[in-house]
């Protein structure tokens, strides 16, 4: 059982190979004209496709819509039965169909040439009726299926799928889509906590554990059990000062023992503490506590001024998935 499925990952994989070769090679002119057409769409793109093919068609929408160019997904049966009004002068199509003759897309055709709407098909068949409809034909045939019956769209929707997200990820390169933008269309669920500002996450106000340096080590000590985030700021006015931890906590009383409670928070502050901005991401924020073994971080404005602090514990489940 193993060896079927061995075979089938191993001949999906050469098809994106010979996929990739084609976008390199013969194909480069009328991927890169796929590329322009979409990148000056004036509306969406609307990308159609019946049977598995037009599952493919809903994610290639998803990831276009995703990544910063608005589109949508048009079933081809529904179209003819009222939902040609989702296509509208300025608009761009985007078909699949692995033959060049499923009917219900064919039939489309007319419509779109009446709507003067620019046409990409992405098909195995450059000898079809779709592809000589198009404005721009993309080949994603392959040698064969991964079924072994030859019938099962396996290899020819994984290819159409690869082609889908390097027209995708082309334009948001060619656009100059950011994360920034990527966390604006994302902000809900893991992926829009990863995405955060630091200041959408960080304790803020009287959450934010704060003394000044002439405060005595036991009220310290207490300003940090009762904010609970195993650290105490140290300003004077608004201004951070340093930062006081658990852990040096620990090693001041190690080392000092009884005494260390003679002392003030400024005598053993941490000064000049690594700090973030309250504008940046959250997975920022994770990078810089994971490489420094820390887990809190002093937000600040640009001038010094204490916003927050951010805690490991904000930024569970932000991880890179």
């Amino acid at each position: 059982m193993n060896r079927i499925g061995e075979n089938v990952v191993r001949i999906e994989a050469e098809a994106l190979r010979e996929l990739a070769d084609r976008i390199a090679g013969p194909m480069a002119v009328a991927f890169a004209s796929a590329v322009e057409c979409l990148l000056s769409c004036g509306g969406r793109v609307v990308v159609t496709g019946m049977g598995k093919s037009g599952l493919v068609a809903r994610k290639i929408a998803a990831t276009l819509s995703s990544t910063g160019t608005p589109a949508l997904f048009l079933h081809p049966a529904e179209a003819v039965h009222g939902d040609l009004g989702m296509i509208v002068r300025g608009d761009v199509v985007i078909a699949l169909s692995l033959s060049g003759e499923t009917e219900e897309i064919i039939e489309l055709l007319a419509t779109m040439k009446r709507l003067a709407v620019k046409l990409v098909a992405m098909t195995g068949e450059l000898r079809s009726t779709l592809a000589q409809a198009a404005d721009v034909a993309l080949d994603c045939s392959v040698a064969k299926e991964a079924c072994s019956l030859g019938l099962a769209p396996t290899a020819s929707t994984t290819t159409m799928l690869a082609l889908g997200d390097a027209l995708a990820l082309t334009l948001a390169e060619q656009r100059g889509f950011k994360e920034e933008d990527f966390a604006d269309l994302h902000p809900g669920g893991k992926l829009g906590k990863r995405l955060a500002r630091v200041e959408k996450l960080m304790h803020s106000g009287d959450a934010i554990p704060r003394v000044t340096p002439d405060t005595p080590m036991p009220e310290v000590i207490y300003e940090m059990s009762r904010k609970k985030l195993g650290m105490t700021t140290v300003v004077e006015g608004e201004k951070l000062a340093g930062v006081l931890s658990d852990g040096d906590l620990r090693r001041l009383l190690e080392h000092k023992g009884k005494d260390a409670l003679e002392l003030r928070a400024g005598e053993c502050m941490t000064r000049n503490p690594q700090t973030i901005a309250p504008g940046e991401f959250a997975t920022a924020a994770l990078n810089i506590m994971e490489q420094r073994k820390i887990t809190s971080l002093a937000v600040v404005d640009g001038d010094g001024t204490l916003r927050g602090v951010i805690h490991l514990h904000d930024l569970w489940g932000t991880e890179m998935m």
